[in-house]
């Protein structure tokens, strides 16, 4: 694949830092993957869903280099000492990641291991991966996943071409579907008075201003120059009463939304909180103007397992022991997996499920890879992250786990 054989990629996506959405490019300025997977890679996160991807390409035990702060205490002849903040570059063996996914930002400790006139061999340092800071990642063993998931950050086609906007009165949320994650890019909260007998005026006027808020909201937050669809979706008719409003008043600020009118698609959901996404993204309704998005083809998977595991128990499985035993058998049709997996502190563990889907994928199986930041991975994590849908019945499968269940019991 180009990866290993080196170059430089071109890579389209959202800056998540503006008010708006607009392509930026992100480089690997270097690329030393050599045919045996091992070597190293140098690139520039340039936005939050990159560091998403950094941490999931980083485990315990890799070597990271960039540059970074270190307080350095000096002492002078006359033996007063004083503290400052160098700049310095440092290179450290990993040893603990933390990943704030509100704040986006990524903090990797461990140990450093090269010389620097600054920083002992040895010493602990925090480093901050920040964006548009350049950084060099070396693994002793580039896997399939790692460098599939690379592969994924550089395809300019993996961007968030799907929004949703979901509500009811009085609140709403303006979602981007993106490749890895669901991000609630704006809030709405207006108080809505109750109707009263006669007179319905002042519960009128805030509809109207929280019809003003979510538009403006999808003004500054949808780029329809990369949305190819946007779900708008609500208990009741509040969805037809918004469309109504945003597409009917005659202001300089919502002609883009007018513009783009065809690329809206009402459906119904529960309500107007985030969760509802997942909703709306598994009705059959609107499955065909979805179907070029890889967040709807996740979700689709997910639902049919949902339907072969209560229509036929036998060819559905969850779990880490039915599904490698499935494998061994080459069985496994569909197999659904959580991105957190892969980021197992032990190596072994780690290894298995990369073995698992590379079996999949070379006896013809289909892998879907969900992630953990995404409303159906949430789901697939409620079934320890792994699950499969398997090509013919394995009924032999179901006492595998009450099998285990009872050794341990008897332990």
């Amino acid at each position: 694949r180009a990866l290993v054989q080196g170059g430089s990629f071109k890579l389209s996506y959202y800056n998540e830092y503006k008010s708006y959405l607009r392509p930026w490019d992100m480089k690997l300025l270097s690329n030393r993957v050599d045919r045996s997977g091992s070597g190293h890679i140098t690139f520039i996160p340039e936005e939050g869903e990159d560091l998403w991807h950094v941490y999931n390409l980083i485990t315990e035990g890799d070597v990271v280099r960039c540059t970074t702060l270190r307080k350095v205490v000096t002492e002078s002849s006359t033996g007063s000492t004083n503290a400052q903040k160098v700049k310095t570059t440092l290179t450290v063996r990993v040893e603990d990641i933390s990943y704030d996914v509100d704040a986006m930002s990524l903090a990797l400790k461990g140990r450093n291991v090269e010389e620097n006139q600054y920083v002992k061999m040895g010493a602990y340092h925090t480093l901050d991966l920040e964006l548009q800071r350049k950084f060099t990642l070396t693994k002793e063993h580039w896997d399939a996943i790692a460098l599939q998931r690379v592969d994924e950050a550089c395809d300019s086609s993996k961007t968030a071409d799907l929004a949703a906007v979901v509500l009811q009165e009085g609140i709403g949320h303006v979602c981007l579907v993106r490749q890895s994650m669901t991000i609630s890019r704006a809030k709405i909260e207006v108080p809505i008075p109750r109707k009263r007998r006669g007179s319905c005026t002042n519960h009128d006027k805030a509809m109207l201003r929280f019809f003003d808020t979510i538009g403006n909201a999808m003004v500054r937050h949808i780029d329809f120059d990369i949305v190819k669809c946007v779900l708008v979706a609500s208990p009741g008719f509040v969805k037809d009463k918004l469309i109504e409003y945003v597409l009917s008043t005659e202001r300089n600020e919502f002609k883009g939304l007018r513009e783009n009118k065809s690329k809206f698609v009402l459906c119904h959901s529960s309500s107007g909180h985030k969760h509802a996404v997942a909703e709306i993204l598994s009705d059959e309704n609107i499955a065909s103007r979805l179907s070029d998005t890889k967040a709807a083809a996740e979700v689709r998977a997910l639902e049919a397992f949902y339907m072969m595991l209560k229509n036929e128990p036998t060819r559905a499985y969850y779990g880490p022991t039915q599904c490698f035993a499935a494998s061994d058998q080459e069985a496994i049709d569909v197999l659904l997996v959580t991105d957190s997996l892969f980021r197992a502190s032990d190596v072994v563990t780690r290894k298995r499920y990369v073995q698992l889907v590379e079996d999949v994928k070379n006896y013809g199986g289909t892998v879907h890879i969900f992630s953990s930041l995404h409303v159906s991975g949430e789901k697939l994590g409620l079934l320890t992250g792994v699950a499969a849908i398997l090509r013919f019945p394995m009924p032999e499968l179901e006492n595998i786990e009450f099998e285990s269940d009872s050794s341990s019991d008897e332990g």
